[in-house]
């Protein structure tokens, strides 16, 4: 029996949603996540949460790169920036949970405000610049881990470091986070910190990614490196992004990040014009997102997996990029605006089409 009997989870979560949404979002990003945690304290709620959100089955199950998935539904980096909530995110039914961006040193990030909501078109604008708490603070928290959940590293470069000396932001990362993490995502696609994507030029990437699978190699038991990419390169770009990856022999690309673009928003421009600079998610970049997949899919003859993420708000928008021709999929805007039953709805669709891998 549920909570609220009377109640549906959908709207339930409606109503939670309507009062989370009049206040300013990164608090309270940071108040939920103190109840989420208080919540998963009280006796039995974990296995209420399990019930209601968790689909067992084992046609969800997907190995890649040497993972088993329970299932191919994920969170996105960005929500969980200091791995300090994933034991408790872990009930809400995902298949795998992506940390970070985790940076060397702990820094900032850009100035407040810095986080948008756009309710029109269920979007949401970020401009927070890699806050977290640093990549110490990271391990302290990964160290307490009391779930099985595969858990990813998207780790990225300080913002005081220039480009040149990118690499070794990166290296440390990788080094510190390595017997803590199960993948790693190299973050070269934010929007928001100064001349990181610059970083996707052909000679800067392989130079980097060929540093990180050198050192990978050496390691007794090598971890998968995945490289997240933006929804705004060119097909040129793609097409040398293809090269880069089969070149350095990467695991794997995530497309896409969010887009500095502001085509196709319905809110009102003065307000869009208002916030300034950051990238938008959620519904906004849906297509786009879903376009890079196909293209990476076709054009490389899947020579490689894709985890495609980008403007998920609907099982249909999984499918849409599990056909497109990604293998595994994240949610991050959608889980806000939507909760944790997308999670739910999206296997359920998956196994009722039957889609295999």
């Amino acid at each position: 029996m549920s909570f609220v009997p009377l109640l549906k989870q959908e709207e339930m979560y409606k109503i939670i949603r309507s009062i989370l949404f009049k206040f300013d979002p990164e608090k309270i990003h940071y108040k939920t996540a103190s109840i989420i945690k208080f919540i998963f304290r009280i006796p039995g709620v974990k296995n209420i949460s399990d019930k209601m959100y968790r689909v067992k089955n084992k046609e969800l199950e997907r190995n890649l790169f040497g993972l088993n998935f329970e299932n191919p539904v994920g969170l996105a980096a960005g929500f969980d920036k200091n791995a300090s909530m994933f034991n408790d995110l872990a009930n809400f039914g995902f298949g795998f949970i992506e940390i970070g961006t985790i940076t060397p040193k702990g820094q900032p990030g850009n100035e407040k405000p810095r986080l948008f909501r756009l309710k029109e078109d269920a979007a949401i604008i970020n401009r927070m610049g890699f806050n977290n708490d640093g990549v110490d603070n990271a391990i302290k928290n990964l160290k307490k881990r009391k779930t099985n959940i595969i858990i990813g590293g998207n780790i990225g470069k300080n913002k005081v470091t220039p480009n040149e000396s990118a690499t070794e932001d990166y290296v440390k990362s990788f080094n510190a986070l390595f017997d803590y993490v199960d993948y790693f995502v190299v973050n070269v696609s934010s929007p928001n910190t100064p001349n990181l994507r610059a970083l996707q030029e052909k000679e800067p990437l392989t130079q980097l990614l060929s540093t990180l699978q050198n050192l990978n190699n050496k390691k007794e038991k090598r971890k998968p490196i995945l490289l997240k990419i933006a929804p705004d390169l060119t097909e040129g770009q793609l097409d040398e992004i293809i090269e880069i990856i089969i070149d350095v022999n990467l695991d794997g690309v995530i497309a896409s990040n969010t887009t500095i673009s502001r085509d196709n928003l319905i809110s009102d421009k003065s307000v869009v014009e208002k916030i300034g600079a950051g990238g938008v998610s959620g519904k906004p970049v849906r297509n786009r997102s879903t376009e890079v997949i196909r293209y990476l899919s076709v054009k490389s003859k899947k020579a490689f997996p894709i985890i495609g993420v980008g403007g998920i708000m609907s099982p249909e928008d999984a499918l849409e990029k599990l056909n497109a021709g990604a293998d595994l999929v994240q949610v991050y805007t959608g889980f806000i605006y939507e909760g944790p039953k997308l999670i739910k709805e999206i296997n359920k669709a998956i196994l009722k089409q039957g889609l295999k891998k």
